[in-house]
């Protein structure tokens, strides 16, 4: 039996996944890969088959809580050694979009809250989204205030020891990503990749002890005004990483009549991550 949430689902799916299988899924008018089968493979079609079957029924689960969520021919395709990316059992597929990046980190974080009963959190979040559905036209401009609508949310709803626990669960839903190279910079590059971020600089902090950054980024997709931007997606992808399983952004800083955001982001263990979701600054 598949299971009738969110995460039941996506662990069936996982359950009958094969590193070293031939099939993968993908959509037939796109070639993208579906959440939450991203990155598996499955050893025959019929359990390529299975997986497709399970992945629509989460879709369909996930569009309960956004609406927008794209609709795929979801298909089982055999792979072949040229679309497999060398030294990785992972399928390369054609690049994410905003959207689909949107709705993987909000999937993750729907099942996260689910299972650690916040319905009131859970409820508020999709009110605040159902009312901006209304009045915003754009999908891609839809899913960002999805995502700040549950970065909101969840700065009001929790303290921040437990906001970086349901980071952490969130996170743990997502496949791991690479821990080789600077993990922030991972993130940024994934960040630009979804034409979330565009230029970014990155210099690691001399101290000595700790995984700590400055970094700036240019035309983030999460900035809600002069004062405030959205570290949510940031925070959530680091955490992905396994050197990255404690986080703060300490501090952020809007850079005058410019696009630019300046954080600080630590990985040091702290009794008080700060940031996690939401940060706010002044100018320069």
């Amino acid at each position: 039996m598949v299971g009738t949430t969110l995460d039941d689902i996506r662990q069936y799916v996982e359950s009958i996944a094969d590193e070293s299988g031939e099939y993968a899924l993908v959509c037939a008018r796109t070639g993208d890969q579906p959440v939450p089968s991203i990155g598996l493979r499955f050893e025959t079609r019929s359990c390529a088959r299975a997986a497709a079957h399970a992945t629509e029924q989460y879709r369909a689960t996930l569009r309960r809580y956004d609406p927008q969520v794209p609709y795929y021919d979801v298909i089982a395709t055999q792979i072949d050694s040229s679309t497999v990316s060398h030294g990785s059992s992972r399928f390369t597929s054609s690049e994410e979009s905003m959207i689909d990046f949107c709705h993987t980190v909000a999937g993750a974080l729907f099942e996260a809250i689910a299972a650690s009963g916040y319905g009131l959190m859970e409820a508020a979040i999709m009110d605040t989204y159902f009312h901006l559905a209304e009045t915003t036209a754009s999908p891609d401009t839809l899913c960002v205030h999805l995502i700040e609508s549950m970065a909101t949310e969840i700065e009001v709803g929790l303290d921040e020891p437990a906001q970086l626990e349901l980071l952490q669960s969130a996170a743990n839903r997502l496949p791991e990503q690479s821990a080789d190279g600077d993990p922030l910079e991972a993130t940024l590059k994934r960040l630009q990749s979804v034409a979330a971020v565009g230029e970014y600089t990155l210099k690691r902090c001399p101290d000595g002890t700790s995984m700590s950054w400055f970094v700036t980024v240019e035309e983030y997709a999460f900035s809600e005004s002069d004062e405030r931007v959205i570290t949510l997606p940031i925070t959530l992808d680091l955490l992905r990483q396994p050197s990255c399983r404690i986080l703060s952004i300490p501090a952020v800083e809007r850079m005058v009549n410019d696009s630019t955001w300046r954080l600080t982001v630590t990985a040091a263990l702290t009794d008080s991550p700060e940031g996690l979701v939401c940060a706010s600054g002044g100018g320069q």
